[in-house]
Protein backbone atom coordinates (compact mmCIF):
# COMPACT_ATOMS: atom_id res chain seq x y z
CA UNK A 1 0.00 0.00 0.00
CA UNK A 2 0.88 3.34 -1.02
CA UNK A 3 1.27 5.90 1.93
CA UNK A 4 -0.54 9.23 1.50
CA UNK A 5 1.71 12.34 0.85
CA UNK A 6 1.76 15.10 3.09
CA UNK A 7 1.39 17.89 0.63
CA UNK A 8 2.09 21.53 2.03
CA UNK A 9 2.06 25.25 -0.32
CA UNK A 10 5.25 26.53 -0.05
CA UNK A 11 4.32 30.29 1.74
CA UNK A 12 6.87 32.87 2.07
CA UNK A 13 9.51 31.02 -0.66
CA UNK A 14 9.43 34.14 -3.14
CA UNK A 15 8.46 37.59 -3.06
CA UNK A 16 5.29 37.97 -5.18
CA UNK A 17 6.62 39.38 -8.61
CA UNK A 18 3.60 41.42 -10.92
CA UNK A 19 2.45 38.48 -13.40
CA UNK A 20 3.99 38.78 -16.69
CA UNK A 21 2.61 40.84 -19.62
CA UNK A 22 2.86 37.72 -21.97
CA UNK A 23 3.52 34.00 -20.82
CA UNK A 24 4.49 30.58 -22.13
CA UNK A 25 1.82 28.65 -22.64
CA UNK A 26 0.91 25.63 -24.26
CA UNK A 27 -2.01 24.71 -26.40
CA UNK A 28 -3.13 21.74 -27.03
CA UNK A 29 -6.79 21.67 -28.40
CA UNK A 30 -5.81 20.20 -31.76
CA UNK A 31 -2.30 18.95 -30.52
CA UNK A 32 1.36 20.41 -30.84
CA UNK A 33 3.90 19.48 -33.20
CA UNK A 34 6.27 21.47 -31.82
CA UNK A 35 6.98 20.34 -28.18
CA UNK A 36 7.72 23.36 -26.09
CA UNK A 37 11.44 23.24 -24.53
CA UNK A 38 11.60 23.28 -21.09
CA UNK A 39 14.81 23.29 -18.92
CA UNK A 40 14.72 21.00 -15.82
CA UNK A 41 18.21 21.54 -14.75
CA UNK A 42 19.07 18.36 -11.77
CA UNK A 43 18.11 19.64 -8.22
CA UNK A 44 20.00 21.05 -6.11
CA UNK A 45 20.52 19.53 -2.51
CA UNK A 46 20.31 21.29 1.17
CA UNK A 47 20.26 20.24 4.53
CA UNK A 48 21.86 17.00 4.71
CA UNK A 49 20.16 16.52 1.44
CA UNK A 50 20.74 13.15 -0.86
CA UNK A 51 21.90 14.34 -4.04
CA UNK A 52 21.44 10.87 -5.33
CA UNK A 53 17.96 11.52 -4.51
CA UNK A 54 17.63 14.69 -5.98
CA UNK A 55 18.48 13.11 -9.01
CA UNK A 56 16.51 10.71 -9.48
CA UNK A 57 13.05 13.04 -8.42
CA UNK A 58 14.40 15.66 -11.45
CA UNK A 59 14.34 12.52 -13.74
CA UNK A 60 10.35 11.71 -12.93
CA UNK A 61 9.84 15.03 -13.73
CA UNK A 62 11.37 15.07 -16.61
CA UNK A 63 10.52 11.94 -17.76
CA UNK A 64 6.72 12.70 -16.95
CA UNK A 65 6.73 15.81 -19.19
CA UNK A 66 8.10 14.09 -22.18
CA UNK A 67 5.86 11.31 -22.23
CA UNK A 68 2.99 13.79 -23.18
CA UNK A 69 4.85 14.68 -26.32
CA UNK A 70 4.18 18.82 -25.41
CA UNK A 71 7.67 19.31 -24.39
CA UNK A 72 11.06 18.39 -24.75
CA UNK A 73 13.71 18.89 -21.90
CA UNK A 74 17.01 20.89 -22.66
CA UNK A 75 20.16 18.94 -22.24
CA UNK A 76 21.89 19.78 -19.07
CA UNK A 77 24.87 19.51 -20.87
CA UNK A 78 23.57 22.74 -22.95
CA UNK A 79 23.34 24.80 -19.99
CA UNK A 80 25.29 27.73 -19.90
CA UNK A 81 24.41 28.87 -16.23
CA UNK A 82 25.41 25.97 -13.56
CA UNK A 83 25.04 28.66 -10.65
CA UNK A 84 21.51 28.32 -9.81
CA UNK A 85 19.09 28.88 -6.72
CA UNK A 86 16.08 28.86 -5.33
CA UNK A 87 16.25 31.89 -4.28
CA UNK A 88 17.55 34.33 -6.95
CA UNK A 89 16.71 35.34 -10.22
CA UNK A 90 17.85 33.27 -13.14
CA UNK A 91 20.28 34.50 -15.75
CA UNK A 92 17.39 34.97 -18.70
CA UNK A 93 19.62 36.12 -20.94
CA UNK A 94 21.91 32.70 -20.68
CA UNK A 95 19.13 30.39 -21.33
CA UNK A 96 17.13 32.64 -24.29
CA UNK A 97 20.19 31.78 -26.27
CA UNK A 98 19.52 27.80 -25.80
CA UNK A 99 16.00 28.69 -26.97
CA UNK A 100 14.63 27.61 -23.72
CA UNK A 101 10.93 28.50 -23.24
CA UNK A 102 10.84 27.91 -19.55
CA UNK A 103 12.88 27.01 -17.17
CA UNK A 104 12.33 24.66 -13.96
CA UNK A 105 14.67 25.23 -10.64
CA UNK A 106 14.60 22.72 -7.62
CA UNK A 107 16.06 21.96 -4.28
CA UNK A 108 15.51 18.80 -2.23
CA UNK A 109 16.15 19.29 1.45
CA UNK A 110 14.79 17.06 4.72
CA UNK A 111 13.02 18.07 7.56
CA UNK A 112 12.62 16.00 10.73
CA UNK A 113 8.67 16.50 12.59
CA UNK A 114 8.53 14.24 15.93
CA UNK A 115 11.36 12.34 15.23
CA UNK A 116 10.45 11.27 11.89
CA UNK A 117 12.86 12.23 8.95
CA UNK A 118 11.06 13.45 5.73
CA UNK A 119 12.30 14.82 2.57
CA UNK A 120 10.70 18.57 0.99
CA UNK A 121 11.11 19.41 -2.44
CA UNK A 122 10.61 23.24 -3.62
CA UNK A 123 10.44 24.19 -7.05
CA UNK A 124 9.75 27.48 -9.16
CA UNK A 125 8.79 27.62 -12.46
CA UNK A 126 10.17 30.51 -14.63
CA UNK A 127 9.10 31.82 -17.96
CA UNK A 128 12.29 33.09 -20.07
CA UNK A 129 11.17 35.34 -22.75
CA UNK A 130 8.84 37.06 -20.19
CA UNK A 131 11.47 37.21 -17.51
CA UNK A 132 9.11 36.29 -14.77
CA UNK A 133 7.94 33.46 -12.23
CA UNK A 134 5.19 31.76 -12.79
CA UNK A 135 2.21 31.78 -10.38
CA UNK A 136 1.92 27.95 -9.30
CA UNK A 137 -1.61 27.76 -7.49
CA UNK A 138 -1.63 31.41 -6.49
CA UNK A 139 1.90 31.37 -4.74
CA UNK A 140 5.17 32.28 -6.55
CA UNK A 141 6.60 28.50 -5.39
CA UNK A 142 5.68 25.29 -4.09
CA UNK A 143 6.93 22.73 -1.51
CA UNK A 144 5.86 19.31 -1.32
CA UNK A 145 6.75 17.31 1.87
CA UNK A 146 6.80 13.27 2.20
CA UNK A 147 8.23 10.19 3.77
CA UNK A 148 11.31 9.01 1.99
CA UNK A 149 9.75 5.87 0.65
CA UNK A 150 7.26 7.90 -0.64
CA UNK A 151 9.94 10.07 -3.12
CA UNK A 152 8.43 9.34 -6.35
CA UNK A 153 4.92 11.25 -5.50
CA UNK A 154 6.56 14.26 -5.05
CA UNK A 155 8.28 14.36 -8.57
CA UNK A 156 4.47 13.30 -9.48
CA UNK A 157 2.98 16.30 -8.05
CA UNK A 158 5.96 18.91 -9.24
CA UNK A 159 5.69 17.83 -12.81
CA UNK A 160 1.65 17.73 -12.07
CA UNK A 161 2.00 21.13 -10.93
CA UNK A 162 3.95 22.48 -13.97
CA UNK A 163 2.19 20.47 -16.58
CA UNK A 164 -1.13 22.05 -14.79
CA UNK A 165 0.68 25.87 -15.17
CA UNK A 166 1.72 25.52 -18.74
CA UNK A 167 -1.31 23.85 -20.15
CA UNK A 168 -4.16 24.84 -18.53
CA UNK A 169 -5.17 21.27 -18.09
CA UNK A 170 -6.18 19.13 -14.86
CA UNK A 171 -3.12 16.79 -13.75
CA UNK A 172 -2.64 13.35 -13.86
CA UNK A 173 0.57 12.01 -12.90
CA UNK A 174 -0.52 11.28 -9.49
CA UNK A 175 -1.77 8.85 -9.88
CA UNK A 176 -1.87 5.20 -10.25
CA UNK A 177 -3.16 1.88 -12.69
CA UNK A 178 -4.55 -1.17 -12.09
CA UNK A 179 -4.32 -3.84 -14.72
CA UNK A 180 -4.28 -7.43 -14.92
CA UNK A 181 -1.18 -9.36 -14.90
CA UNK A 182 -0.35 -12.27 -17.69
CA UNK A 183 2.35 -14.97 -17.51
CA UNK A 184 2.85 -18.56 -19.04
CA UNK A 185 1.84 -19.85 -22.16
CA UNK A 186 -0.98 -17.97 -24.46
CA UNK A 187 -3.51 -21.22 -23.59
CA UNK A 188 -2.82 -21.61 -20.02
CA UNK A 189 -2.85 -18.22 -19.03
CA UNK A 190 -1.90 -16.80 -15.28
CA UNK A 191 -3.12 -13.91 -13.98
CA UNK A 192 -2.98 -11.65 -11.08
CA UNK A 193 -4.56 -8.28 -10.23
CA UNK A 194 -1.69 -5.92 -10.18
CA UNK A 195 -1.24 -1.87 -9.45
CA UNK A 196 1.48 0.56 -10.40
CA UNK A 197 2.35 4.41 -10.51
CA UNK A 198 0.84 5.86 -13.66
CA UNK A 199 4.51 5.77 -15.31
CA UNK A 200 4.91 2.21 -14.64
CA UNK A 201 6.84 2.24 -11.58
CA UNK A 202 6.00 0.25 -7.84
CA UNK A 203 4.50 -2.54 -9.37
CA UNK A 204 2.54 -4.38 -7.00
CA UNK A 205 0.29 -7.34 -6.87
CA UNK A 206 -3.18 -7.45 -5.32
CA UNK A 207 -4.11 -11.26 -6.02
CA UNK A 208 -2.10 -14.76 -6.76
CA UNK A 209 -2.54 -16.50 -9.75
CA UNK A 210 -5.00 -19.01 -8.59
CA UNK A 211 -7.81 -17.59 -9.78
CA UNK A 212 -8.72 -15.92 -13.41
CA UNK A 213 -9.36 -12.42 -12.51
CA UNK A 214 -10.56 -10.04 -15.34
CA UNK A 215 -11.95 -6.44 -15.63
CA UNK A 216 -10.35 -4.37 -12.78
CA UNK A 217 -11.95 -0.84 -12.27
CA UNK A 218 -10.81 1.98 -10.36
CA UNK A 219 -13.70 3.77 -8.22
CA UNK A 220 -13.58 7.39 -8.97
CA UNK A 221 -13.84 8.55 -5.25
CA UNK A 222 -11.87 6.23 -3.03
CA UNK A 223 -8.87 3.59 -3.46
CA UNK A 224 -11.46 0.80 -4.25
CA UNK A 225 -11.36 -1.75 -7.30
CA UNK A 226 -14.11 -4.03 -8.84
CA UNK A 227 -13.06 -6.86 -11.08
CA UNK A 228 -14.25 -10.31 -11.54
CA UNK A 229 -12.39 -13.66 -10.56
CA UNK A 230 -13.60 -17.17 -11.61
CA UNK A 231 -13.43 -19.00 -8.70
CA UNK A 232 -14.55 -22.93 -8.62
CA UNK A 233 -15.14 -22.17 -12.44
CA UNK A 234 -17.85 -19.39 -11.52
CA UNK A 235 -17.30 -15.54 -12.11
CA UNK A 236 -17.88 -13.56 -9.40
CA UNK A 237 -17.82 -9.41 -8.91
CA UNK A 238 -15.51 -8.39 -6.27
CA UNK A 239 -14.74 -5.41 -4.03
CA UNK A 240 -11.67 -5.05 -3.57
CA UNK A 241 -10.10 -2.18 -1.08
CA UNK A 242 -6.69 -0.87 -1.63
CA UNK A 243 -5.72 0.60 1.82
CA UNK A 244 -6.99 -2.52 4.01
CA UNK A 245 -6.42 -5.50 1.62
CA UNK A 246 -10.19 -6.64 2.03
CA UNK A 247 -12.62 -8.42 -0.11
CA UNK A 248 -16.02 -8.93 -0.76
CA UNK A 249 -18.20 -10.60 -3.27
CA UNK A 250 -20.80 -7.57 -5.16
CA UNK A 251 -22.48 -10.40 -7.63
CA UNK A 252 -23.45 -13.98 -7.71
CA UNK A 253 -22.75 -16.43 -10.45
CA UNK A 254 -23.36 -15.04 -14.00
CA UNK A 255 -22.49 -11.42 -13.30
CA UNK A 256 -19.77 -9.26 -15.12
CA UNK A 257 -18.21 -6.50 -16.36
CA UNK A 258 -18.54 -4.35 -13.33
CA UNK A 259 -17.98 -0.57 -13.48
CA UNK A 260 -18.59 2.04 -10.40
CA UNK A 261 -20.52 4.82 -10.95
CA UNK A 262 -19.38 8.42 -10.97
CA UNK A 263 -20.45 8.56 -7.24
CA UNK A 264 -18.69 5.33 -5.95
CA UNK A 265 -21.79 4.43 -4.11
CA UNK A 266 -22.96 2.13 -6.73
CA UNK A 267 -21.95 -0.54 -8.75
CA UNK A 268 -22.72 -0.92 -12.67
CA UNK A 269 -22.69 -4.54 -14.25
CA UNK A 270 -23.80 -7.45 -16.99
CA UNK A 271 -25.96 -9.88 -15.38
CA UNK A 272 -26.67 -13.09 -17.72
CA UNK A 273 -29.69 -15.26 -17.32
CA UNK A 274 -30.98 -17.98 -19.78
CA UNK A 275 -28.57 -17.13 -22.88
CA UNK A 276 -29.45 -12.93 -22.67
CA UNK A 277 -27.41 -10.46 -20.86
CA UNK A 278 -28.48 -7.04 -19.36
CA UNK A 279 -27.45 -4.04 -17.26
CA UNK A 280 -28.24 -4.12 -13.99
CA UNK A 281 -26.77 -1.32 -10.83
CA UNK A 282 -26.21 -2.38 -7.54
CA UNK A 283 -26.68 -0.03 -4.49
CA UNK A 284 -23.01 -0.73 -2.27
CA UNK A 285 -24.96 0.60 1.15
CA UNK A 286 -28.26 -1.10 0.60
CA UNK A 287 -27.10 -3.82 -1.46
CA UNK A 288 -30.01 -3.08 -3.75
CA UNK A 289 -29.79 -4.73 -7.39
CA UNK A 290 -31.72 -2.61 -9.72
CA UNK A 291 -31.87 -3.95 -13.11
CA UNK A 292 -32.14 -1.05 -16.22
CA UNK A 293 -32.08 -2.85 -19.93
CA UNK A 294 -34.52 -5.36 -20.67
CA UNK A 295 -34.49 -6.50 -24.24
CA UNK A 296 -33.79 -9.68 -25.64
CA UNK A 297 -30.47 -9.24 -27.22
CA UNK A 298 -27.24 -8.79 -25.66
CA UNK A 299 -26.31 -5.50 -23.41
CA UNK A 300 -22.93 -5.50 -22.29
CA UNK A 301 -20.26 -3.08 -20.50
CA UNK A 302 -22.47 0.00 -19.09
CA UNK A 303 -20.32 3.01 -18.09
CA UNK A 304 -21.96 6.16 -16.75
CA UNK A 305 -21.67 9.90 -17.43
CA UNK A 306 -19.85 12.15 -15.12
CA UNK A 307 -23.01 13.38 -14.30
CA UNK A 308 -24.45 9.84 -13.25
CA UNK A 309 -26.92 10.52 -15.21
CA UNK A 310 -27.13 8.49 -18.63
CA UNK A 311 -25.27 5.07 -18.93
CA UNK A 312 -23.38 4.15 -22.84
CA UNK A 313 -23.39 0.38 -22.96
CA UNK A 314 -23.21 -1.73 -26.28
CA UNK A 315 -25.48 -3.90 -27.52
CA UNK A 316 -26.28 -6.03 -30.68
CA UNK A 317 -30.30 -5.18 -30.51
CA UNK A 318 -29.63 -3.25 -34.18
CA UNK A 319 -28.32 -6.57 -35.36
CA UNK A 320 -24.29 -5.48 -35.04
CA UNK A 321 -22.74 -4.43 -32.12
CA UNK A 322 -23.04 -0.40 -31.56
CA UNK A 323 -22.86 2.32 -28.66
CA UNK A 324 -26.36 2.49 -26.99
CA UNK A 325 -26.85 5.52 -24.32
CA UNK A 326 -29.89 5.69 -21.65
CA UNK A 327 -31.08 7.30 -18.92
CA UNK A 328 -30.18 5.99 -15.33
CA UNK A 329 -33.71 6.43 -14.23
CA UNK A 330 -35.64 5.09 -17.76
CA UNK A 331 -37.02 8.00 -18.61
CA UNK A 332 -36.90 9.08 -22.08
CA UNK A 333 -34.19 10.93 -23.76
CA UNK A 334 -33.79 12.77 -27.43
CA UNK A 335 -31.99 10.57 -29.90
CA UNK A 336 -29.33 12.02 -32.37
CA UNK A 337 -31.14 10.58 -34.62
CA UNK A 338 -34.00 11.78 -33.94
CA UNK A 339 -36.89 11.38 -31.98
CA UNK A 340 -37.41 10.28 -28.14
CA UNK A 341 -37.05 6.73 -26.64
CA UNK A 342 -35.79 5.32 -23.63
CA UNK A 343 -32.62 3.48 -25.53
CA UNK A 344 -31.01 5.74 -28.18
CA UNK A 345 -28.63 4.18 -30.61
CA UNK A 346 -25.12 6.64 -30.95
CA UNK A 347 -22.99 4.97 -33.69
CA UNK A 348 -24.13 4.09 -36.91
CA UNK A 349 -20.38 2.94 -38.65
CA UNK A 350 -19.61 -0.37 -40.05
CA UNK A 351 -17.23 -2.00 -37.79
CA UNK A 352 -18.00 -3.95 -34.10
CA UNK A 353 -18.26 -1.26 -31.24
CA UNK A 354 -17.10 -2.62 -27.56
CA UNK A 355 -16.01 -1.15 -24.55
CA UNK A 356 -17.53 2.09 -24.71
CA UNK A 357 -16.03 4.08 -21.12
CA UNK A 358 -17.52 8.03 -20.79
CA UNK A 359 -14.85 10.73 -20.36
CA UNK A 360 -14.46 12.19 -17.13
CA UNK A 361 -14.76 15.22 -18.79
CA UNK A 362 -18.64 14.64 -20.30
CA UNK A 363 -18.25 15.61 -23.91
CA UNK A 364 -16.64 12.11 -25.29
CA UNK A 365 -16.82 8.30 -25.10
CA UNK A 366 -14.12 5.99 -25.96
CA UNK A 367 -14.32 2.68 -27.58
CA UNK A 368 -12.82 -0.50 -28.85
CA UNK A 369 -13.84 -0.91 -32.46
CA UNK A 370 -13.43 -3.98 -35.00
CA UNK A 371 -13.56 -3.45 -38.85
CA UNK A 372 -11.99 -4.86 -41.97
CA UNK A 373 -9.64 -7.16 -39.47
CA UNK A 374 -8.35 -4.86 -37.77
CA UNK A 375 -8.83 -3.22 -33.98
CA UNK A 376 -9.18 0.25 -33.01
CA UNK A 377 -9.38 2.60 -30.15
CA UNK A 378 -11.87 5.77 -31.08
CA UNK A 379 -13.40 8.11 -29.48
CA UNK A 380 -17.05 9.90 -30.62
CA UNK A 381 -19.19 12.83 -29.18
CA UNK A 382 -21.87 12.12 -26.70
CA UNK A 383 -24.36 12.94 -29.53
CA UNK A 384 -23.00 10.49 -32.30
CA UNK A 385 -21.28 13.39 -33.69
CA UNK A 386 -17.32 13.35 -35.02
CA UNK A 387 -16.18 9.45 -34.56
CA UNK A 388 -12.53 9.50 -34.66
CA UNK A 389 -10.03 6.21 -34.69
CA UNK A 390 -6.59 7.21 -32.73
CA UNK A 391 -5.26 3.79 -32.87
CA UNK A 392 -4.94 0.86 -35.30
CA UNK A 393 -3.78 -2.86 -34.61
CA UNK A 394 -4.01 -6.89 -34.58
CA UNK A 395 -5.86 -6.12 -31.18
CA UNK A 396 -6.09 -3.01 -29.65
CA UNK A 397 -8.71 -3.36 -26.86
CA UNK A 398 -10.45 -1.96 -23.28
CA UNK A 399 -9.58 1.94 -23.13
CA UNK A 400 -9.61 3.51 -19.58
CA UNK A 401 -9.15 7.16 -19.50
CA UNK A 402 -6.71 9.25 -17.87
CA UNK A 403 -8.73 11.42 -14.63
CA UNK A 404 -8.38 14.65 -16.76
CA UNK A 405 -9.82 13.44 -20.19
CA UNK A 406 -6.90 13.52 -21.83
CA UNK A 407 -4.89 10.40 -22.73
CA UNK A 408 -6.33 6.57 -23.06
CA UNK A 409 -4.65 3.46 -21.79
CA UNK A 410 -5.32 0.58 -23.52
CA UNK A 411 -4.24 -3.15 -24.17
CA UNK A 412 -2.46 -4.11 -27.31
CA UNK A 413 -1.32 -6.98 -28.68
CA UNK A 414 0.99 -6.16 -32.03
CA UNK A 415 0.40 -9.51 -34.39
CA UNK A 416 -1.43 -12.95 -33.40
CA UNK A 417 0.33 -14.75 -30.33
CA UNK A 418 2.35 -11.58 -29.55
CA UNK A 419 3.39 -9.57 -26.29
CA UNK A 420 -0.01 -8.05 -24.53
CA UNK A 421 1.14 -4.62 -23.59
CA UNK A 422 -0.28 -1.63 -22.09
CA UNK A 423 -0.19 1.39 -24.31
CA UNK A 424 -0.91 4.41 -24.16
CA UNK A 425 -2.32 7.72 -26.66
CA UNK A 426 -4.11 11.00 -26.30
CA UNK A 427 -7.28 12.78 -27.48
CA UNK A 428 -4.73 14.34 -30.64
CA UNK A 429 -3.98 10.40 -31.74
CA UNK A 430 -0.36 12.07 -32.28
CA UNK A 431 1.48 10.66 -28.78
CA UNK A 432 1.14 6.65 -28.77
CA UNK A 433 3.72 5.47 -25.83
CA UNK A 434 4.03 1.90 -24.38
CA UNK A 435 3.67 2.03 -20.78
CA UNK A 436 6.45 -0.39 -18.97
CA UNK A 437 5.10 -3.60 -17.08
CA UNK A 438 7.12 -6.40 -15.99
CA UNK A 439 4.98 -9.10 -17.45
CA UNK A 440 2.29 -8.99 -20.59
CA UNK A 441 -0.49 -6.85 -19.38
CA UNK A 442 -4.43 -5.78 -20.03
CA UNK A 443 -7.41 -4.57 -18.94
CA UNK A 444 -5.51 -1.14 -17.41
CA UNK A 445 -8.09 1.01 -15.50
CA UNK A 446 -6.94 4.69 -14.31
CA UNK A 447 -7.25 5.59 -10.55
CA UNK A 448 -8.39 9.28 -9.46
CA UNK A 449 -5.58 11.91 -8.34
CA UNK A 450 -4.07 10.46 -5.09
CA UNK A 451 -4.73 12.79 -1.77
Amino acid sequence: MLRLMTVAVLTGLLALIPAAKAEVTVNISEGVLKPTPLAIPTFEVSGGADSQLAAEITEVVQNDLISTGLFTITPESAHIQRDLSIDTQPRFADWKIIQTDALVVGEVDTVTVEGVEFIRASVRLWDVYGEEVMRLEGQAGRRFTAKPEDWRRIAHKIADTIYSRLTGEDPYFDTRIVYIAETGPKDARKTRLAIMDSDGANVKYLTTDNNLVLSPRFSPSNQQITYMSYENQEPRVYLFDIQNGRQEVLGDIKTFAPRFSRDGESVLMTKANNGNSDIYIRDLVTQEMRRLTDNPNIDVSPSMSPDGRQVVFTSDRGGSPQLYIMNVDGSPLTCPSGGRDTVCRITFGSGAYSAPVWSPRGDLIAFTKQLRGKFHIGVIGTDGEGERLLTESYLDEGPAWSPNGRVIIFAREPYAGGPRKLWSVDLTGRNLRQVPTPTEASDPAWSPLLN
